[in-house]
This record gives structure tokens, sequence and C-alpha cells, in this order.
């Protein structure tokens, strides 16, 4: 008798479409999720258990197109750091959902608030829904849903914490890609915000030139003392 697998016969990442033919309207679609991913990829650059997708399709069923999330995150699957990267999220090869789907609100709703978040519930099953209408007055701008019982939660707080994560997420004002504006972040247990590459890399900066100053202020008062001490006819070579 011949042994039947039924996933041999489902297509691979590389039979499905890999792109959305939606058109992204607002930037802040791709630059909020690719501040979360590349703050991951720093914090987490030990870890090979995790992906971070940004505008990428989800399968769920060969027969039904992807959604796309702006961002969603994975834990438990290989990461990829070679040519080979994905080409889409395909969970019967993945075989895990993902954890966390981000969707980023434009100017027009685009169902984040109902079919969106009732397919993320029903059909994928994933565990925490963060929704960010940054031009939101009357309700808080961000809200993260917990999946209880099949149904969303919503959860208080800014950051919130996502226990399953290991992180929390949040907003506040800073500065990416030079532009000053309130933005998504990842935070640890006690609230502290982590700190982004570019952040890293302006404390670095910072840290460098206020030990140069250190250093050319110590310089300056070595020679202040040495002519001090010739002008008391003192030997500064004697001292040592």
């Amino acid at each position: 008798m011949l042994n039947y697998n039924p996933l041999h016969c489902l297509p691979s990442s590389e039979e499905l479409p890999d792109s959305d033919d939606t058109a992204v309207d607002n930037e802040l679609q791709n630059l909020i999720p690719g501040l979360l991913k590349t703050t991951l990829a720093l914090v987490w650059c030990d870890r090979w258990d995790w992906f971070f997708g940004v505008d990428m399709g989800i399968y769920s069923h060969p027969d039904k197109p992807a959604i796309v999330p702006d961002g969603f995150l994975s834990l438990g699957v290989k990461r990829f750091i070679d040519e080979d990267l994905r080409l889409s999220y395909v969970l019967w090869e993945e075989k895990k959902q993902p954890i966390l789907a981000l969707e980023v609100v434009s100017q027009i709703y685009r169902e984040e608030y109902s079919t969106k978040k009732e397919f993320y519930a029903k059909e994928l099953g994933i565990l925490y829904y963060v929704v960010y209408s940054p031009l939101r007055r009357k309700k808080t701008p961000l809200e993260v849903y917990h999946l209880v019982d099949g149904e969303y939660i919503l959860m208080s707080g800014n950051p919130v914490w996502l226990p399953e994560i290991g992180l929390g997420i949040g907003r506040e004002r800073g500065i990416y890609q030079g532009i000053v504006r309130e933005w998504l972040y990842w935070y640890d247990e006690e609230g502290q915000k982590l700190l982004t590459p570019e952040e890293r890399i302006r404390e670095a900066e910072e840290r460098t030139a206020f030990e140069e100053q250190r250093r050319v202020e110590a310089e300056q008062q070595v020679k202040m003392l040495i002519e001090r001490l010739n002008a008391l006819g003192v030997d500064p070579e004697s001292l040592l």
C-alpha cells in the first residue's frame, strides 16, 4: 500500500503569489513594522527561533488568498539569514501560527477593526492583535487585543506587556530615520523602552564624543600644571 501524505499535494511557498496587489497608501505602514523588526534583530540577534514579517502574505489554506498584515511575529520557527529568505508565510510549511499581528490604519479604514480582526481570531488564532491608528483622536490610537476563548479582549496600559513574547509594546514620541513623531516600540518588563539601532548608534557616538572631550580637558589640565611648575622653577621631570 502506498503511503499518502496530503502535505505533498499542497503548493509550496515558491508556487504561491508572494506580492500583495493592494497598494500601500501610507508610508507608516512600512516604517512602523520595519522599526519593530530592526529592533528585534538587534535585541534577539542570538536567537534563531523567530520571524517578523513586514507586508508579507500569510497563507492559511491553498484555496484561499493570502492575508497580508502590515507586520506579524512568529516564535518557534527557523530564522533565515542566508539567501534563501521567505517568499511568504505558509502555515502548512511553517507549522506555527503567528503569535502577533499588527495593522497600521491608513486614512481609510480597511476593515482593521472588523473583518481582519475576526479573521485573525477565528481563522488564524493569533494570540495578540495590535491595531495602531495614528490619526485617531477620540479613542486611544494603539489597541492591543488578547485572544481569550476565541474572542479578542482589549488590554489596557501603555506599554502593554505580552508575557508569551517576553516583551511589551507601546507608543511614544521619538526619532526614526530622522522623522520626529510618535512610533511603536518594544519594552522590557520594567516598562523601559528598548533602544533602536539608531538610538544605540547615537548613544555610542555621544559617549565617544564625551570621552574625547574628557581626554582633551585632561591634556589641557596637565599642560597648565606643567606651565605653572616651570614658572616656579620646578622641572616637571624631577617629580616623576
